[in-house]
């Protein structure tokens, strides 16, 4: 019993100096920003482009707290091989996740500027109306696809003008703003020779 009360002074001791002298099991202030400052690299992404800076910032955060929820330890995620991958993966995972939380993302992968310059939309639509088309656009999305994979495999595939994708624009730009697309087949001929 004796043996017992006196190591427990012992005890208390080694264990104070392992605790004190572990590595910080959390990011500091320092850590958190310039893990932030590294995201802006992936601002060019094609979601992420369109986002306003005060969206990116809380994707941003959404980022290095994923991060740091799965590396503690921040010295050690820096120097470990393929930190970059790791990040790349986890906005990746971030991206896939928003757009499957809300379809009316749509904007960021079509964004209005890209559909009038391929005159799906007229020019100068306002914030409202831009929101009517995206959520028209995203209610068809959601009917025609089950799945998130679905969508990006049809966006993958999509290479002609006559795609279902390109009518459903078609058909919510008509539908809201009575434009319509004229669609013009050109077909080329070889001569005989």
């Amino acid at each position: 019993m004796k043996k017992l009360l006196l190591s427990l002074p012992l005890l208390a001791l080694f264990a104070a100096g392992f605790f004190g002298c572990s590595q910080s099991r959390e990011w500091n202030k320092e850590q958190r920003q310039a893990m932030r400052e590294a995201l802006r690299d992936y601002r060019q992404m094609v979601y992420l482009d369109d986002l306003t800076d005060a969206e990116f910032v809380l994707f941003a955060d959404g980022v290095a707290n994923d991060l740091e929820g799965a590396y503690p330890v921040y010295t050690t995620f820096i120097e470990m091989p393929g930190v970059d991958d790791t990040v790349e993966m986890v906005v990746v995972t971030a991206i896939v996740d928003e757009l499957n939380a809300d379809a009316h993302n749509m904007r960021h992968i079509y964004p209005y500027n890209y559909l009038v310059s391929q005159g799906i939309l007229p020019a100068g639509l306002t914030r409202d109306q831009q929101k009517a088309f995206y959520q028209c656009f995203a209610g068809k999305v959601n009917a025609a696809y089950n799945t998130v994979s679905q969508f990006f495999n049809a966006v993958l595939a999509d290479t002609t003008d006559l795609s279902q994708i390109r009518q459903m624009e078609s058909q919510c730009a008509n539908d809201l703003f009575e434009w319509s697309v004229t669609e013009i087949d050109v077909v080329e001929t070889v001569p005989a020779q």
